[in-house]
């Protein structure tokens, strides 16, 4: 097996369900990935120590899932010249709260972030950012970007099959 080319975190284990999609997407791509639990709050040395030595072990980018104060993905960034890219994953406040505590990082620790559980949506950018280097990922995504247009003909299909009384279409 290759060595991770993108590495997921996850606060704990109880994020998996939103952060899986992310595991799903990449494997579906045959990207080669890790995944672990690292609590900036809990474990800030070994958040601390990954993000450092993320770089050398080859990584080319970080999705950082967390909730609630959601400090994961920023602390990361600012240890680290990788791209972070943020899944605030809903908690309290459906998940505003963790999209502002990642979004609003100071300026020189950018972190990417995408909507409240869009962690299939992290690794689609993961994707697109090595499919700027890759071509070989460059084509398997460009096939599955191909694929998005035809789910919404078939449901469109689907919903003309709808009978109501006063439907037109």
């Amino acid at each position: 097996m290759n060595n991770p080319l993108v590495s997921i975190i996850m606060g704990s284990t109880s994020d998996l369900p939103v952060m899986e999609k992310a595991c799903q997407f990449l494997n579906d791509m045959q990207i080669p990935f890790e995944v672990n639990a690292l609590s900036a709050h809990r474990t800030p040395q070994a958040v601390e120590r990954f993000a450092k030595e993320a770089e050398a072990r080859g990584l080319k980018v970080i999705i950082a899932g967390a909730g609630m104060a959601a400090a994961l993905p920023g602390v990361i960034a600012a240890s680290t010249i990788l791209p972070v890219i943020g899944v605030p994953i809903k908690g309290m406040l459906d998940g505003l709260d963790a999209m502002l505590s990642i979004i609003q990082m100071p300026p020189g620790i950018p972190v990417a972030t995408v909507g409240v559980n869009g962690a299939m949506n992290a690794a689609i950018l993961a994707t697109e950012m090595l499919a700027l280097s890759d071509a070989d990922v460059a084509q398997k995504l460009a096939k599955y970007k191909s694929t998005l247009g035809k789910k919404i003909e078939k449901a469109n299909h689907e919903l003309a099959e709808i009978k109501y009384e006063y439907k037109t279409n």
